[in-house]
């Protein structure tokens, strides 16, 4: 997939999630923006995976799993928060999420805001 192909389903799902900030608002719990967020991605026709699982090695030696909240299209991760602010912790592991999957492009977002926040997470 290209950067270009990237930049075009980052921007449908920046554009899903902010139809789900409008319609709920900030002050809920990231699993209602989550539940919301994936009923807009598929009536957008986008293939999202929820809550799933995948194994973090060491040494070639699985060292335990990690949960990813959304994974679209098999190509970005997004992990959802409703914090008071972003900080460094939110992006690590954003990109030790990417690491796990072999991927390279992810979107963290905070619905806790007045205004949706969005980040794009790059993992070389």
């Amino acid at each position: 997939m290209s950067h270009l192909e990237h930049e075009r389903l980052t921007e449908r799902i920046i554009g899903a999630a902010i139809e789900v900030h409008r319609g709920l608002g900030p002050g809920f719990i990231e699993s209602f923006y989550e539940n919301a967020l994936v009923i807009e991605l598929h009536k957008r026709g986008l293939d999202v995976k929820k809550q799933i699982e995948v194994p973090v090695f060491y040494e070639d030696r699985e060292v335990g799993r990690h949960r990813l909240d959304l994974f679209v299209e098999d190509t970005i991760v997004v992990e959802l928060k409703a914090v008071k602010a972003l900080e460094d912790i939110h992006f690590a592991i954003v990109k030790s999420y990417l690491k796990a999957v072999g991927r390279a492009h992810g979107l963290l977002l905070n619905f806790s805001k007045t205004i949706l926040e969005m980040k794009r997470v790059i993992h070389q």
